[in-house]
């Protein structure tokens, strides 16, 4: 069985009204954390940057506008398939990003196809890695409790 989907597509990184360059986005699903989606932005010059989000935040922000916190996402025009304005923000830096639906909606469509929305929980080894992660995650908070005191 296939463990992940990925694809690459092209976006609008707009740093200003006048100002917009083209880079490619690498779009990435994997079944053991079946509720997010990864974007991996390939700036020009700099290290690629990783979001991870929510699978139907994508979904729902093709649309219509949805998100709050860093993530926001919301069709361009608000009637048909258009394209997509993406903004991350951490503290006070935003980016803006500017991508097709068209693509966007194939991968959504592949990522369906491996696992169905609203059929995530249904996978074992979802539960089973949560469960180790949270241990983990427990194991060290207490760890670190014992070492400061």
């Amino acid at each position: 069985m296939r463990e992940s989907v990925q694809a690459e597509v092209m976006m609008s990184f707009l740093v200003s009204e006048e100002l917009s360059f083209r880079i490619p986005v690498e779009l990435r699903y994997e079944s053991r954390d079946p509720y997010a989606v990864r974007l991996t932005f390939h700036l020009p010059g700099d290290a690629p940057v990783t979001w991870a989000f929510g699978r139907e935040l994508l979904l729902d922000g093709i649309n219509k506008p949805c998100g709050d916190g860093d993530v926001h996402i919301a069709p361009t025009h608000p009637e048909g398939l258009s394209d997509v304005h993406i903004r991350l923000q951490v503290a006070g830096d935003r980016a803006l990003f500017r991508a097709s639906a068209a693509p966007l909606v194939a991968f959504l469509d592949r990522t369906d196809r491996l696992v169905p929305l609203g059929q995530e929980r249904n996978l074992g080894d979802f539960e089973e890695n949560l469960d180790e992660a949270l241990g983990k995650i427990l194991a060290e908070a207490r760890q670190n409790e014992q070492n400061a005191g």
